[in-house]
C-alpha cells in the first residue's frame, strides 16, 4: 500500500502524512475536465470550426461514401439490387483486367502504362518548376512587380479545365479550308521552325500520338507551375534575413546563395511536396485527358481513368471500372508508404 501511495501521493516531511501531488492534481483535473475544455475551446473559436463544415462533408461525401461502391468490383453488377445483396464474384474482374485474352486486357495495360508515363513526366519535368519559379520571385525586389508577375502566373490556374483545353486545342489545331481555318498558332510556328511538316501541322498536333504526352505537360506546367509555387515561395520568405548576410560575408554570390542558404531551408517542404506528388502519381486529371484524347490517340492518351469511364458508363461494364480504379488507388497508396519511408530514412522529413 505504501509503494502504490508513494506513486500519486507526496510525504509531507514535517507532519509525516502523504498528500496529494501539486502536478498530479493538476494532471487529474485536465483529465477530469477534458471534453469540457475541447468543448469551450469549440465554442470560443467557433467560426473557425464553422469553415471547416464544408471541407468535412466534400470529403465525407466525395472521399468516403464512394468506398461503399469499391464493393462492386467483387460483385455480380445487377442494377436492379444493392451493392451488398450482389452476389460474390471474388477477383474475376481483375483476372479479366490481368490476363484476359480479349483486347480489354490490352487496353487496360496500355492505359496503366500511360497513366504512370505522364504522371511520371509530370514529377521529372513539372515538379523542379514551381521550385523554380519561387526562387525568381524571391529575387524581385519591387512588390509591384512582383504582384504582377504572380498574378499572370496564378491566372490559369483559375481557369476551368474546359477553357484551358479549348485554349490548347485552339493553338494546335487543324487546318479547315472548307471552314476557312488555318492551323494553331504552335503549329504554324513549329512549321515554320522546320520543326514539324506542314502535312501534320494541317492535320492537328492533336490528332497525333507522339506530340499529345508533350502538349499534355507543357499545357499542366502553364497551368500549375505558379500555383504551385505558393507553398515553396511561402518557405521561402520564412528564412531569416542573417542567413543571406552571413552567405554575404563569407563571398556568396546570388546564386551561391540560392544553393547554401535558400534550399537547404525549404528542403523539409520540397520532400513533403514530393511525396505528395507520388502519391497521386497515377491520379491523372481524367477530364484534361477526356477532352483533349480522341480515338486518334488513344495508344499513347488513353489513362486508367478514361479507360474505367469508357467501359464503366459507355460499355455498361462497371465491375470491370470499378477494378481499374480500385487497382489504381492501390498501387498509389503503396507508392505513399514507399516514398515517406524512403524520405524518412534518407533526411529524417516524412510526412507520418
Amino acid at each position: 500500500m505504501k509503494m502504490i501511495a508513494d506513486d500519486y501521493l507526496v510525504k509531507d516531511e514535517v507532519t509525516g502524512k502523504y498528500k496529494e501531488d501539486p502536478e498530479q492534481a493538476v494532471r487529474d483535473d485536465v483529465e477530469k475536465h477534458y471534453w469540457l475544455n475541447v468543448g469551450r475551446t469549440i465554442m470560443k473559436d467557433w467560426r473557425l470550426y464553422l469553415m471547416l463544415v464544408p471541407m468535412l462533408l466534400v470529403f465525407l461525401f466525395w472521399r468516403y461514401f464512394p468506398m461503399y461502391e469499391l464493393l462492386g468490383c467483387f460483385k455480380v453488377n445487377d442494377a436492379t439490387l444493392d451493392v451488398a445483396d450482389q452476389l460474390y464474384a471474388g477477383f474475376s474482374y481483375f483476372k479479366m483486367l490481368f490476363f484476359g485474352s480479349t483486347s480489354l486486357s490490352t487496353e487496360f495495360w496500355g492505359a496503366f502504362r500511360n497513366t504512370f508515363l505522364l504522371s511520371f513526366y509530370g514529377l521529372c519535368f513539372g515538379f523542379p518548376v514551381p521550385i523554380i519559379v519561387a526562387l525568381f520571385f524571391n529575387e524581385i525586389r519591387s512588390n509591384l512587380a512582383r504582384s504582377i508577375y504572380q498574378v499572370i502566373t496564378y491566372l490559369p490556374k483559375f481557369m476551368s479545365t474546359v477553357v484551358m483545353t479549348s485554349l490548347v486545342t485552339m493553338l494546335v489545331r487543324q487546318a479547315s479550308p472548307l471552314a476557312g481555318m488555318e492551323m494553331g498558332v504552335v503549329s504554324k510556328m513549329l512549321v515554320n521552325l522546320g520543326l514539324i511538316s506542314s502535312e501534320l501541322g494541317n492535320a492537328g498536333l492533336l490528332n497525333a500520338p507522339q506530340f499529345f504526352r508533350a502538349i499534355y505537360q507543357i499545357s499542366g506546367i502553364w497551368e500549375t507551375a505558379g500555383y504551385d509555387s505558393i507553398v515553396f515561395f511561402s518557405a521561402i520568405i520564412a528564412i531569416s534575413l542573417t542567413s543571406y548576410e552571413a552567405a554575404q560575408i563569407d563571398g556568396a554570390n546570388k546564386i551561391a546563395q540560392m544553393r547554401y542558404v535558400v534550399l537547404p531551408s525549404i528542403l523539409s517542404t520540397i520532400v513533403i511536396m514530393l511525396i505528395t506528388r507520388i502519391g497521386s502519381l497515377l491520379n491523372v486529371g481524367y477530364e484534361k485527358v477526356l477532352l483533349l484524347y480522341n480515338p486518334n490517340t488513344y495508344v499513347t492518351a488513353d489513362v486508367v481513368s478514361t479507360f474505367a469511364q469508357r467501359y464503366g458508363i459507355a460499355d455498361g461494364l462497371i465491375g470491370v471500372a470499378s477494378a481499374a480504379e480500385m487497382l489504381n488507388n492501390v498501387v498509389g497508396m503503396l507508392l505513399v508508404i514507399s516514398a515517406n519511408t524512403i524520405a524518412r530514412k534518407a533526411s529524417d522529413v516524412s510526412l507520418y
